[in-house]
């Protein structure tokens, strides 16, 4: 472990984190790899924070994520519960016993026909020096079911945890509800494995600075995160636990018990989370978090299929490695419980996240020039199903801009030339986005890092975008095939009065429920006590963001 690493040990819980987590690995794989020619990395980020080192059996040094992962029985696929780098367990115990063994074995899962094709598109670079790569094809992108179809990355034995109780696949034996989750955490199996890769992941850090939870919250997996969370502030108090609540993307009136279960379980999880982490923050490309469907957010410069899992869950990954950047900075003194600290104020414990993805610079203009192209009104894509910001009380914000290259920071205007804006007169780039976020909202508390690293979207990432360079610059018209390596990304956590309105409507959509309707989601663990408090919970939660909210009446 390199000297100074502030660890973060991350937890992944159920299948679209799952995917979340897969595209978020293999963008930190690919910022490990190889620059492209005359390209130096900056250096920005501390990969320590995240990886750990390691040995096999037979000596061979290992670089793997600090991750637990928990899914469901037949969510793997292909990929080995205890991964590929180690040696087999069938092979550990016939060095362990020398009696007659009896092996079960279940039938295999089939590989996945296009996943060779996905994790081969790396690419060439042709004679004209455009990059090529091999797309994609929406059908290829159709076939991808479960997330370990195009991880990358290598896993720690000691990463995947499946609950075999439950089928990821199938109309029965499903985890769907909050009480269900719970429960797979009250059961000594699955508690004691948890805390047992735990303690060795916490135990082999230097300085532990917190927990970051990536949980499905439309399913039991927001039970299963709420006792995690629990667990964690039990025993690792004074550590950070960001928690993000990750929810797919549009879902279909055309079923009323999944939708309600769905409704269910992110408030439940929602409220638990809340009450045992730093902060939590929904992620979802959906336009709300109630029964009424609203359609996907639209990103200006992206071509998505939001109901593939495949693209919501990368745009979410890139959202989540640029706002993550401030605690797994070389130089900086953020910690995750320090940027709790900031955005969590006066019990406001949700947050919200907003991206622009990529940042539209177009070769030849400055930061100051495309900041004060963007307008007034705040530029983001929601990401937290909490709708627009656009005239709502901001609170606190951390704000994270990467990928835009040193000579483009400041005005490249001649001297003597009439300034367009204030933003001109600025002599650097942390200047310029710490003025253009005191224009946004003045007087409000806003944490910013400006990076020069970009973000990695390297195959298998999905090719969304149609006009922008390998360096993700904008630009007219990109050659055929070419694809996009790393982008500029603009993202932010935010505290703002639009969550009143968000919480309290879900709130009252819960409340007008009839609960005798959903008797197994109650059957599952969940009492009418539980639920009367949810309702006070959400309503106190909601309490918190009301003061400036213009339009929450």
């Amino acid at each position: 472990m390199a000297g100074g690493a502030r660890e973060v040990l991350t937890l992944q819980l159920g299948h679209f984190a799952g995917f979340v987590g897969a595209h978020w690995w293999n963008q930190q794989d690919a910022a490990l790899g190889r620059t492209t020619e005359g390209e130096e990395s900056p250096g920005e980020l501390c990969p320590d924070v995240l990886y750990r080192t390691g040995r096999t059996l037979n000596g061979q040094e290992t670089y793997t994520p600090r991750l637990i992962l928990m899914d469901l029985k037949g969510s793997l696929n292909t990929l080995k519960e205890e991964g590929s780098l180690y040696r087999d367990r069938q092979l550990e115990a016939e060095v362990a016993w020398q009696g007659k063994l009896t092996t079960h074995r279940e039938e295999a899962h089939q590989k996945n026909p296009n996943l060779q094709d996905l994790l081969s598109a790396e690419g060439v670079l042709g004679s004209d020096s455009a990059w090529r790569a091999k797309l994609i094809q929406n059908g290829k992108e159709n076939s991808i079911k479960v997330w370990s179809d195009f991880l990358r990355v290598h896993l720690h034995p000691r990463s995947i945890c499946v609950i075999q109780k439950y089928n990821h696949d199938g109309e029965t034996g499903r985890l769907e509800a909050f009480g269900q989750g719970e429960s797979v955490l009250k059961e000594p199996r699955y508690l004691e494995e948890l805390e047992d890769r735990l303690h060795f992941y916490v135990e082999e850090c230097d300085y532990l600075q917190g927990f970051q939870i990536l949980c499905d919250l439309h399913d039991g997996f927001s039970g299963v995160g709420a006792k995690t969370a629990e667990l964690l502030q039990d025993e690792y108090s004074g550590r950070g636990v960001l928690t993000w609540g990750l929810l797919p993307g549009p879902y279909s009136l055309g079923e009323p018990q999944r939708n309600v279960y769905r409704l269910l379980n992110t408030a439940f999880g929602l409220v638990h989370l809340t009450g045992y982490s730093s902060f939590v923050c929904p992620l979802s490309l959906g336009g709300n978090l109630g029964l009424r469907p609203k359609p996907p957010v639209n990103f200006p410069y992206l071509h998505y299929d939001a109901t593939l899992p495949f693209h919501c869950s990368a745009i979410l990954a890139t959202a989540l490695d640029t706002v993550t950047v401030p605690y797994r900075l070389r130089s900086s003194t953020v910690t995750m419980a320090h940027l709790a600290d900031v955005l969590s104020v006066s019990g406001k414990k949700v947050v919200t996240a907003e991206a622009i993805i990529p940042f539209p610079l177009v070769p030849g203009q400055s930061l100051p020039d495309t900041l004060m192209q963007l307008g007034e009104a705040p530029p983001w894509t929601s990401l937290s199903a909490c709708g627009d910001s656009a005239g709502r009380r901001c609170f606190a914000q951390s704000v994270v801009l990467r990928g835009i290259d040193r000579a483009s920071h400041t005005s490249k205007l001649s001297p003597g030339t009439p300034l367009p804006s204030a933003l001109h007169a600025c002599v650097s780039g942390e200047e310029v986005l710490a003025q253009y976020l005191q224009q946004q909202h003045p007087r409000v508390l806003s944490s910013s890092h400006l990076l020069l690293t970009p973000c990695k979207v390297a195959p298998p990432y999905p090719h969304f975008f149609s006009s922008f360079s390998q360096k993700g610059l904008a630009m007219d018209s990109t050659p055929k095939g070419a694809a996009v390596q790393s982008i500029p990304v603009f993202g932010a956590l935010r505290s703002t009065s639009s969550l009143h309105r968000t919480l309290r409507d879900l709130a009252e959509e819960l409340s007008r429920l009839e609960l005798r309707r959903w008797a197994s989601f109650m059957d599952a663990g969940v009492e009418q006590d539980d639920m009367e408090e949810l309702l006070q919970e959400l309503h106190s939660l909601a309490q918190c963001y009301q003061d400036g909210d213009s339009l929450s009446n």
